[in-house]
């Protein structure tokens, strides 16, 4: 990319909690520690079914005393009403960030221009009063800001961006191999060591109990993971999610999203490794897939 790129997504919103209980409501949800969640540091989070399944993921950061949970427009209501039901007496406020509009940043250049370290969640307050802060999963993705709707635009182009487009995003992000929402993680079914919470900062092992925290420590602590995503070249037709990937006639994973010659597949470990070894070929539909362990994988 010649220029520094901005986008804002309207695939995307923000539910806006609250209250002098917000810390204590919060905690006892999310996969990862809200107390890491202030006005100059985000973080990544996931709520999970009791049985530890994906329900949502959020990018949370703190705006003057309200946590402003940044999540996909479609399901905004969803997030919503599953946070109410656990409101029960506890004094929280849950609102709708009607007001804000959400812009990634894509690629390292974005950090220099914002003002930011290359330090995963570090962040800082705009003289508009929105807020920008490095992408808690990976600095090399770049920048995420929440911005008041009015003149959010202007206020990144003051910063020396340009307007882009989602393939920009995109661009970045598949090679790295981050999920984006549920476009990659399947309600309901899929669990986070799968899809790299644990590589990602999106989990933190010692903040106690949260919703659907004993599958996942189960998990990691039994060594039970056997499929995770992984980057994928992709030569042919990019394959829609969903799409059975085969190596010979044995079943190795399944497509997520992709674009461009890049993709993102959960992947058998054991078929990705037979692969990277040269002993058969990924195969989705018409498409060969060639597996990248990124630069961030311990797997």
């Amino acid at each position: 990319m010649s220029t520094t790129p901005y986008v804002i997504l309207p695939s995307r919103g923000l539910v806006q909690v609250g209250g002098v209980d917000r810390i204590e409501f919060l905690q006892g949800l999310i996969s990862n520690d809200i107390r890491r969640a202030t006005a100059d540091h985000a973080i990544w989070a996931a709520l999970l079914t009791p049985q530890g399944k994906y329900l949502h993921d959020f990018f949370i950061i703190e705006i003057e005393g309200q946590f402003y949970l940044d999540c996909e427009s479609e399901r905004l209501m969803d997030l919503g009403g599953r946070l109410s039901k656990f409101k029960l007496r506890a004094q929280v406020d849950l609102g709708i960030g009607e007001d804000h509009a959400v812009a990634v940043l894509p690629g390292s250049a974005a950090l220099d221009r914002a003002g930011l370290p290359a330090e995963p969640g570090v962040g800082r307050v705009l003289e508009n009063g929105g807020v920008v802060y490095v992408d808690p999963r990976h600095s090399a993705m770049g920048a995420r800001a929440i911005l008041p709707r009015d003149g959010a635009e202007a206020a990144l182009q003051s910063l020396g961006f340009e307007p882009g487009v989602l393939e920009d995003y995109d661009r970045v992000r598949l090679p790295l191999g981050l999920p984006d929402g549920s476009r990659d993680l399947v309600i309901e079914k899929s669990i986070l060591l799968e899809s790299n919470f644990d590589e990602l900062n999106g989990v933190d092992w010692d903040k106690g109990c949260y919703m659907g925290q004993e599958l996942t420590a189960r998990t990691k602590y039994r060594g039970l993971i056997k499929k995770r995503m992984m980057p994928v070249d992709i030569d042919g037709p990019v394959p829609d999610a969903g799409t059975e990937i085969l190596l010979g006639d044995k079943n190795a994973g399944e497509m997520r999203s992709g674009a461009d010659g890049r993709g993102i597949a959960l992947l058998r470990l054991e078929q990705a490794e037979k692969a990277l070894n040269g002993e058969g070929r990924l195969m989705a539909g018409d498409a060969t897939l060639t597996p990248r362990k990124p630069d961030w994988a311990s797997f």
